[in-house]
Parts: structure tokens; sequence; C-alpha cells
């Protein structure tokens, strides 16, 4: 087994529904472990706002700027060990006692669907041709962000078309792998309800419905207290004051980056890398990927992997599946490209460490869900022997807003500390292993080599 994981369990298959795929963007809400180790389901979280991270944060900005501040009345917010409440029977109260916010955070009962927009914060800085992370030695010098043309690239927020030069390069090389791709075809939309017999085929091995993984899935950190921290779908125009915060509390992180994001945000995408964080793949246009053609799916991690090369210099070893949606055909056209899958921590149907952030932005979810979604996350990773990864997203000014303001002050307060780093940083390896070009091949094992 390449990674220190948590004991496989057998898990029920989980109905999902919503949206335009219809299904859930999270499949299942954490439980709490109690001190006595014994587990409680929570309710079952709602939908996301949409199958499309792109089209999402389309729908909310306009839904934002068309709000009333209404919300963000009568909330309190007190920074310390200090019990915070939001007014109002809709909005409920967080069960537990924080031990720390951010005192300049939003009230926290105003991070909803409907908040005011916010003005955003330019890029404090834009790094120059040849620049390198400092934590990456023999890295090569990032090109010049500012030759990158759109026009080079894909329709955004679509799935590539097949018959570019690129995709057909792509595709022979995955067929000269060496790696077997599974000949069991696409699922429908609609996920495990609308897919009842991929669902149950256990050899299938699909982790959105029955949490199935492989050994090669990175879905832990081995070290206990160790929280592989992570973002997705960005960059965005809120990732700014995410790296500002996370620049100022000296921490690390992994950007799981849509294709199409980054040709739109390629200087804060060097910004990312620069500053010491992992950068890795999250499609071109965040599909549920199990629903793709072998063709297709590689052509959303080709093009996602192309942006990232020509605008770092670097190409990533690491990927994210959109909605974590997994089976070992997507799994072995990744590895065939050489990309090792990372989810997030995943210990029974009802206890995965989703923060649920994602759905604050189209009012899936409130606040007071997340809090307490992140609360039954930091006591479950009390309960477990290994470290963590947590889904969180960068995508949407209520994502960015709960994370700075209460989720990463919480966590830093908490004890015994966490160790908050990249996830190839919890796996236990240098940086320069995160990257085809500076990965050590001597020792760390390409993707595609884990089948000869």
């Amino acid at each position: 087994m390449r990674f220190a994981l948590v004991s496989a369990l057998a898990l029920p298959v989980l109905a999902s529904a919503h949206g335009r795929a219809g299904v859930r963007h999270h499949v299942v809400r954490d439980g709490t472990v109690t001190s006595s180790a014994s587990s409680t389901a929570s309710a079952p979280a709602s939908a996301s706002a949409s199958a499309s991270a792109a089209s999402s944060a389309v729908s909310s900005a306009a839904a934002s700027s068309a709000a009333s501040s209404a919300a963000s009345s009568g909330s309190a917010v007190v920074s310390g060990s200090a019990s915070v409440a939001a007014t109002g029977p809709a909005m409920g109260t967080i069960t537990f006692t924080l031990a720390s916010t951010n005192p300049t955070a939003v009230p926290y009962s105003s991070i909803t669907f409907n908040a005011p927009t916010q003005t955003t914060h330019a890029q404090t800085t834009t790094y120059s041709a040849g620049s390198v992370p400092s934590n990456i030695p023999n890295a090569p010098g990032i090109p010049n962000w500012a030759a990158l043309n759109p026009k080079d690239y894909p329709t955004l927020d679509k799935t590539p078309p097949l018959d570019s030069d690129e995709v057909k390069q792509w595709i022979q090389e995955v067929a000269n792998s060496g790696v077997p791709i599974p000949d069991f075809g696409p699922t429908n939309l609609g996920g495990c309800a609308n897919n009842t017999a991929a669902a149950a085929n256990a050899s299938r091995c699909w982790w959105t419905c029955g949490g199935c993984e492989r050994d090669y899935d990175v879905t832990t950190c081995p070290t206990k207290n160790n929280w592989g921290l992570t973002y997705d779908d960005g960059p965005s125009q809120y990732t700014t004051d995410l790296l500002a915060y996370l620049d100022q509390q000296d921490i690390r992180g992994t950007f799981y980056v849509v294709g199409s994001r980054a040709i739109s945000r390629p200087a804060l995408l060097q910004a990312e890398y620069i500053q010491g964080h992992q950068i890795a793949v999250h499609t071109w246009s965040h599909p549920y990927m199990t629903t793709k053609s072998n063709e297709e799916i590689i052509a959303e991690l080709g093009w996602t992997k192309k942006i990232i090369k020509d605008a770092l210099g670097v190409t990533p070893l690491y990927w994210r599946p959109p909605y974590g949606d997994i089976d070992d055909r997507v799994r072995a056209i990744g590895m065939a490209m050489n990309l090792y899958p990372v989810m997030w921590t995943r210990i029974s149907s009802t206890q995965t460490f989703d923060t649920l952030d994602y759905d604050l932005a189209g009012g899936q979810a409130t606040p007071v869900e997340v809090l307490d979604s992140w609360d039954a996350i930091m006591n479950n990773a009390s309960q477990i022997d290994t470290g963590f990864i947590v889904l969180e997203h960068d995508l949407f000014q209520q994502t960015v807003d709960i994370a700075v303001g209460y989720i990463l002050p919480e966590a830093l307060a908490r004890q015994p500390k966490y160790n908050i780093t990249p996830v190839i940083t919890c796996q236990e390896m240098p940086m320069s292993n995160a990257y085809f070009e500076t990965n050590d091949n001597s020792t760390n094992t390409l993707p595609a080599g884990e089948y000869r």
C-alpha cells in the first residue's frame, strides 16, 4: 500500500440527487464521533448550487449583487474563546464554542447565498518570468504569464473537443502507457439512484456510491494531527484574500485548479505556486468524471495539465476528481496520465471530512451547518490514528469568508496543535515530488509506473 490509510470500511450505497447533473456536490455530511468512539450520523446535506463550479460562480455573483444586507443584522461575533450566536430561527446556533475567530471577520450569519457582494482585493504581487519557488530545489523559472493567450485553449467550462492534435497525442500516450483501462462504460447523470447496477458493482470501486478506495488513493495523512489543507475550484477573484491570510499565518496548502480558471487568472496561479503552495489538477470544466468517455476524461485532464505547465513550468502529479466522482476506469486513465488521485478523509458513509462550504453560495447550507460540520470533522480527527484531509473551496466569497474568518482561526487555536501543510508534505514527501519535472523518480514512482 503506497499511503497509510484509514482501514477500509464496508459502506452502503449512497442515494444522491441534485441540480443540473442530478447529483449532490458532496456525497454525505459529516457525523460526529463521541468520546467513546461511537458515531452519530448528522442530517444529510443538501445539494450543491450547480454541477459546474464556473456557472455556479456566475449565478452566485448575480444573486449576491441583487441581494440586500439584511441577513447580516443581529449577529454576535466574539473573538477568543467565546460562543458565537446568530439570531433568527432559520439560522440556528452553532453547537460548540469557537476557540478563536478572526477579529476582521464578517459576521458569520451574513455568509449566506444572498450576501452583498464584497469588494475584491487585487493581487498584491505579480511575479516576473524566471521566478522560482524557494521550496523546490532546481525548479525551472516560471514563464511569462502575459504571453498566455486564452484563444490557444479550449472554450471555458466545457469538456474540450476530441479532434485537436493535443488530445489525439494524449490519447495515444494513454494507449502506450501500459496501464490497463477497465472496459466498463460511463455512468449516467443522476448519481447512485440513476445507476443502480453500477453502484452495486463492487469491482467498479466507485467512490461516490460506496466509498471504495484503492491503495494509491490519497485520503489521509500518515501522521496523527497532520492536516492536508486543500482548496478546490480556483483560482477565483476571492483567492487573493485567502492567500493573504495563509501568508500572514505562514500556512501552505494544496490548490486543485480548474483549467478554465487557470487560463483566466494565470498570474494568480503563479502567485499560489511561488508562495509555496502545491498546485494540482481539478479538470478543465469540473464535470462528473465517471459520466465522461475515456477520450473526454483524457481531454479534461490533459488540457488542465497543459495550462498549469504553460503557466508554471511544471506539471502536477496529483489531481482531485470534481465531486469526488471516481471509479476504476477514471482512476486508471488518471494514472496513465501520471496523476495520483487525492480525495478527502472518509471514515464512514456519514463521516466524511467535507466542510459543506461549497453549498453556502447557493443556499443549500447555512454558515451554522458549515461550522457544525467543521466541529464534527475535528471531533472525528481526534478519534482516528492518522492525520486527515479536509475538503474546502476558494471559488466563492462565502467559502473564503468562512475559511479566513472562522475555520482557520479556530483550527490554529486548537490544542494539541495541528500541523497544517500541503497534501504532498503531509505524505512526508518534499514539494518537489508534486511535479513531474522535479520529482525524484528514484524514490517516488510515477503513477503510471505503479502498473509496471
